[in-house]
């Protein structure tokens, strides 16, 4: 194991980490609007936006990410109409059209995810704040979404990981993210194991990172599933022991 060799290529990969963050936090976030849109659009009610959304989500989700890509990024140039409009600029550049596909991607998957959020929300808890005189939107903003974010982290926190690991699909349209820059030491160098080996190590400390974030986000919105402090605790065992203290 040539050990300066892979310090070298550790610091190589590490240059590019910053680009691997940026198109995963850049998708995640704005997917997670869009999704959020579709799930509403799925409850509406309205069968127009339910069949849209519907349609998206079968498209989106039955087709491989790195199809999107190649059609997004070599396919809309194809359209004069395209080329000739204001979202030219953004869609002639690889970086974008990698966030696009992402986007377009992890919202297909994040819908459900948050439908089924929505969905587990208690009707009687609706039903109660209905009875307190809140209106549709505080509703929504104080009850359901927390509710529905809280049932739903599981789920989108897996699929945050996935769009993690996602990005190094980036690298076939010429962007030099992790994977980017490990084919192109393996094509100078030939030795792909250890490349592989270190870049599988880095994303593997971006998904540790990540997991921990989602476990203590998942702790703060749980407040009844926390051990209760020390002196509360010392006192409920003293009364539960017939202790009068």
């Amino acid at each position: 194991m040539d050990w300066q060799f892979l310090e070298e290529t550790f610091v190589s990969l590490i240059g590019a980490l910053p680009l691997t963050i940026e198109l995963a936090v850049t998708s995640i976030c704005l997917g997670a609007i869009l999704a959020l849109l579709l799930a509403l659009a799925r409850l509406s009610g309205i069968a127009v936006l339910d069949w849209f959304a519907r349609l998206y989500v079968f498209v989106f989700r039955g087709t491989p990410l790195l199809v999107q890509i190649f059609l997004i990024y070599y396919g809309l140039g194809q359209f004069p109409a395209i080329r000739h409009s204001i979202l030219w600029p953004f869609l002639r550049e690889p970086y974008w059209c990698a966030v696009l596909a992402l986007t377009l991607n992890t919202a297909a998957y994040a819908s459900e995810i948050i439908r089924g959020g929505l969905l587990s929300v208690p009707h009687g808890q609706v039903e109660a704040a209905r009875a307190c005189g809140m209106h549709r939107i505080m509703l929504f903003r104080r009850i359901v979404l927390p509710l529905a974010v809280r049932q739903a982290l599981p789920g989108y926190g897996n699929e945050m990981i996935s769009m993690v690991k996602a990005t190094s699909l980036a690298s076939i349209i010429t962007l030099m993210e992790v994977t980017g820059v490990a084919a192109k030491i393996i094509s100078e160098t030939y030795r792909a194991i250890e490349v592989f080996v270190v870049s599988g190590a880095i994303y593997l400390l971006i998904n540790f990172v990540l997991t921990r974030l989602i476990q203590l986000a998942e702790y703060r919105l749980s407040p009844h599933l926390r051990p209760p402090p020390s002196s509360t605790r010392s006192t409920t065992e003293a009364v539960a022991a017939g202790d009068p203290q």
